[in-house]
């Protein structure tokens, strides 16, 4: 191939050479002879472009990739899982702290054949972190790492409410607040009921450190 090309066209060869693998439907190999073929562009009819992007970074390149409706939701439940983590805070830095442990850890795994699998295991470990502490330093480092990826770059609000664009947002948030009144007065009944209410109509409600309620569709 080297000879070939560069007698062909007169310049140096490739530096980097990759070979991705192949896109499977349901464990099988896509193809036009079996029905399951479909484009990129088909699928961004149905789901958001930013969960095909985490549903691909999930999988090493030159892996094959296993594409399902199951397996795009479940990348949809972690995107949501990150978002939900960036959503207590309004204002971030846009800059990476390389010598952070959790940014070096990033790097590194960047770096080793761009290794993205490893690499969104610390953004997971970062979420897991912050609804743990509620500190921004690992919220801005998240969602810069994110953004390295192409990732966790929508306002974290807007993307959590965009499947309750049904809902009345003022009525959740109404009762958002009276469940947090119940739970000052001690009156956990209430607010067991008020969550349950919210559940039945798709709400999710997440009690994140300092006092704070922030909601989801589920």
């Amino acid at each position: 191939e080297i000879a070939q090309s560069e007698g062909a066209h007169g310049k140096p060869m490739a530096n980097v050479w990759l070979h991705n693998g192949f896109v499977r439907v349901d464990g099988e190999k896509m193809s036009k002879s079996l029905g399951n073929f479909f484009t990129i562009r088909d699928i961004l009819k149905h789901i958001d472009a930013e969960t095909v992007r985490l549903f691909i970074v999930r999988a090493h390149y030159r892996s094959p990739l296993n594409y399902s409706d199951d397996h795009l939701q479940d990348a949809h439940a972690a995107l949501t899982r990150l978002y939900t983590a960036l959503d207590p805070f309004a204002e971030l830095p846009t800059s990476v702290d390389w010598s952070h442990p959790r940014a070096q850890a990033f790097a590194a795994a960047m770096n080793d054949d761009i290794n993205t699998p490893e690499a969104m295991a610390v953004l997971f470990e970062l979420a897991t972190d912050i609804n743990k502490t509620g500190d921004a330093t690992l919220a801005a480092l998240l969602k810069n790492l994110g953004g390295v990826l192409g990732l966790l770059q929508q306002n974290p609000r807007e993307f959590l409410q965009s499947k309750a664009a049904a809902v009345d947002a003022t009525w959740v948030e109404q009762q958002v607040q009276a469940r947090v009144a119940a739970k000052q007065a001690r009156n956990f009944a209430e607010a067991d009921r008020i969550r349950a209410e919210l559940a039945a109509q798709g709400i999710v409600l997440e009690d994140k450190p300092g006092g704070v309620t922030v909601w989801r569709a589920a």
